[in-house]
């Protein structure tokens, strides 16, 4: 009960970035608004940290090398390359493509970890409802697709990043017993670092401040990146990288209730049909008769012991 909550406020909290990035480009160009956010983000965990001043949570020796590589895979690029996408397509267009990311997670978990794929084989069925059910809410067959578009391949190739990320920091990171905190803020922190070049290249425009633009950026710095890969890294100790991927498959739904609500976008009916489609993937991929999303090799189980004693 408590995995499904905390994959069920993830799935709000990532869900509605599209949202907040969309009002976000309202005042600040697409890099500058990647860049804040990732500073936003880290400066919010670096204050838990020093809120909490539990010494005993920083390691003897941090992993930046992987840290960096993390960072760039799943922060720097998937979201520089969905922030530029949303100056073209809607914003519940770029979610509902992100959702292609548990099928890219899907074949990276397959191609790397060899010894575990009959234990993948049985996640299958879930993703690919899961998958049919974000093709139902898209609809590419539709003469105006955003998917045929420059916007709809920037968020494609986003995803594809953001599932090998999954993989990466399975591997290398969620086997250190490190904080997952420690983990997010080095993370953001990394990735505020891998884009001071883009921001320098692009230079200073002159900014037109907007209030709405403002608190979207706020919201989404906070929320959308600092709480949410705290949440992010717990669920992929506990839960394995399939499952912790299969997040984004709830982020359409998000999408779609907020473009009704806020941006008055009216839901087809094929699209509420999606949205209980990709409800039942999610659904399948966590019946409690797959042992893979507790533990996806033995990297997964070291995490989720180190995560439950008393001062991690």
């Amino acid at each position: 009960m408590a995995s499904a909550a905390r994959i069920g406020l993830l799935a709000l909290l990532w869900g509605s970035t599209f949202l907040w990035i969309k009002i976000s480009l309202r005042g600040f160009t697409a890099v500058q608004v990647t860049f804040l956010r990732m500073i936003i983000g880290a400066a919010f965990l670096l204050v838990v940290l020093w809120i909490l001043r539990r010494r005993r949570m920083a390691p003897r020796s941090f992993p930046w090398r992987h840290i960096l590589v993390s960072a760039a895979l799943a922060n720097a690029i998937p979201y520089l390359l969905f922030t530029m996408a949303e100056k073209e397509i809607g914003s519940s267009s770029a979610g509902v493509i992100n959702a292609s990311t548990p099928m890219w997670t899907f074949l990276a978990a397959w191609a790397f970890d060899r010894g575990q794929r009959d234990h993948h084989v049985r996640q299958t069925p879930g993703l690919v409802v899961g998958f049919l059910g974000c093709v139902l809410i898209f609809s590419p067959w539709k003469e105006d697709s955003d998917l045929m578009s420059w916007g709809g391949l920037e968020c494609l190739i986003g995803a594809m990043f953001l599932g090998v990320s999954y993989v990466y920091m399975s591997r290398f990171l969620t086997n250190r017993g490190i904080s997952p905190l420690i983990l997010s803020a080095g993370q953001l922190s990394a990735a505020s670092v891998l884009l001071a070049p883009a921001l320098a290249v692009e230079g200073a425009p002159i900014l037109e401040p907007r209030a709405d633009a403002l608190v979207a950026l706020a919201i989404l710095g906070l929320f959308g990146t600092g709480a949410a890969y705290i949440l992010n890294y717990r669920i992929i100790s506990d839960d394995g990288t399939v499952k912790a991927s299969a997040v984004t498959y709830l982020l359409p739904v998000v999408s779609i209730i907020l473009g009704a609500a806020v941006l008055d976008e009216q839901p087809t009916p094929t699209m509420l049909m999606g949205v209980v489609t990709v409800l039942a993937g999610v659904a399948l991929t966590r019946r409690k008769g797959d042992r893979t999303g507790r533990h996806l090799g033995k990297e997964v189980g070291s995490a989720e012991m180190a995560l439950r004693r008393p001062g991690k």
